[in-house]
């Protein structure tokens, strides 16, 4: 199999991924435009709920995307009868997770007086906090759904579910915002009612697809029940604990530096939000890049092909490093343009522009990694992508921004920048030792494999 026909089956794979990644990043930009037409405060209560509830539901999905190289792995060894029950069990594992979550809600009441903050932001962050966690059961077997599919090589589903979701989201947030349609206005908080409904709407769809669609009668999920096995669980927590310890590693790191800028002043927060605002939606090429990979590296390491399997991930590198070439040289030549459609404030938009040719710089290294790091999930090396995750983001990337941005013990104290240079050095560490440990999985694989692969 060569180069090109590999790249064929990646693209295919990856695009219906890009759009439904973008799609779902335009749910959080429509909640905060929505609730910010509100008031300040109510566009404010949706970052702060979101910010404290998301992380919890990011680490359950990581879990739950232990499913897609079990699956994927299976269906290329055509062990077709074993795919349901993963399937089940990791629904079975979403639903524990998830369902204490959800009672929480009876729990966030207790939390007034707590935050630390205005009466009334107060009260529209803790109810859309309980509003988002009653969605918590829907997100977590949405989820499964999903990743159910996207593991079988099936990820245009995902696309259009994830459309359907946007089409929800718009006209609930209106309905629950505003208190349209014989309905209350519940302000910023109506975001989490329509969050949840989004969470349903998508599952009903996803579990529709997953049970009638004719690419799913060899796989349809419930023509047998089985029950909660052990040892089923227990893999797919092996797998899938150190992905959401990897996700919840970078997710949180973003915020802890965003709260070490704030003595800063709010313009220097302002500009570091803008710029990892517009490279996060950046990041979702080689991130969609990364997950085909991960399903095309479980897929053919079923077939034991070892040498396809690393065959694919350098479609996916060249692919991945043609698009961010692409988006980086596009970051540096709009960047000035791109800063001031978030703002009108010139000194933010100058230092924002200025965190974006930093943010450029790392596109290539960000690309590296994270295909690398998905990869990986394929060979089911998680384990070493979360070591890897910590050492790079926490222990290089984070230490070199508090010496370059707080200290004065290399250069002048250089705030957002400081933290910025360090994101570049902890992806690039992150890059070079998950390609080293990718190669190094690659090779006991191919050393391991039948002779006629």
């Amino acid at each position: 199999m060569n180069l090109k026909i590999e790249i064929r089956h990646l693209v295919k794979l990856a695009w219906p991924l890009l759009i439904a990644q973008v799609t779902q990043t335009m749910m959080g930009v429509s909640d905060t435009i929505m609730a910010g037409r509100v008031s300040a405060a109510d566009m404010a209560a949706v970052a702060i709920a979101s910010s404290i509830i998301m992380p919890v539901l990011f680490f359950i999905q990581g879990i739950i995307l232990a499913l897609p190289p079990i699956v994927s792995r299976l269906n290329g060894a055509k062990k077709f009868e074993q795919i349901p029950r993963k399937g089940q069990q990791t629904l079975w594992l979403a639903l524990m997770l998830s369902i204490p979550f959800a009672l929480c809600y009876f729990a966030v009441p207790n939390l007034a007086g707590v935050l630390e903050m205005e009466p009334e932001l107060e009260r529209i962050t803790l109810d859309y906090m309980q509003y988002l966690l009653l969605g918590a059961p829907a997100f977590a077997v949405y989820q499964v759904f999903r990743q159910y599919c996207e593991g079988l090589s099936l990820t245009r589903p995902s696309m259009l579910i994830m459309g359907i979701g946007l089409l929800v989201n718009i006209p609930a947030n209106y309905v629950f915002i505003y208190g349209k349609l014989g309905m209350p206005a519940l302000g910023g908080a109506g975001c989490g009612v329509a969050t949840s409904l989004v969470f349903c709407a998508m599952m009903i769809s996803t579990m529709l697809y997953t049970h009638y669609a004719k690419a799913m009668s060899r796989f349809r999920l419930f023509d047998h029940c089985y029950a909660p096995r052990i040892a089923d669980i227990t893999e797919i927590l092996r797998l899938g604990i150190p992905i959401a310890m990897t996700i919840l590693f970078e997710v949180s790191l973003f915020a802890v530096v965003a709260l070490l800028l704030a003595p800063y002043g709010a313009q220097i927060v302002a500009s570091h939000q803008v710029a990892l605002n517009f490279s996060s939606l950046m990041f979702m090429v080689p991130l969609s890049i990364g997950l085909a990979c991960s399903i095309r590296v479980g897929h053919l390491l079923g077939e034991d092909l070892p040498l396809h399997a690393r065959k694919a991930v350098h479609s996916a590198w060249t692919v991945g490093l043609l698009c961010a070439s692409i988006t980086a040289v596009f970051s540096l030549l709009l960047r000035y343009q791109i800063a001031g459609l978030y703002s009108n404030e010139q000194e933010v938009v100058r230092m924002a522009a200025d965190l974006m040719f930093l943010a450029a710089v790392f596109q290539l290294s960000d690309a590296i990694q994270v295909i690398s790091g998905c990869a990986l999930r394929g060979y089911k090396d998680a384990k070493a992508m979360f070591y890897i995750s910590f050492v790079s983001y926490w222990g290089v990337g984070l230490s070199t921004g508090c010496i370059l941005g707080l200290t004065d013990w290399i250069v002048p104290k250089m705030a957002a920048t400081g933290f910025w240079i360090g994101f570049i050095v902890g992806l690039t560490t992150a890059a070079v030792l998950l390609g080293w440990r990718l190669t190094y999985i690659q090779r006991i694989k191919e050393h391991q494999a039948p002779a006629t692969a």
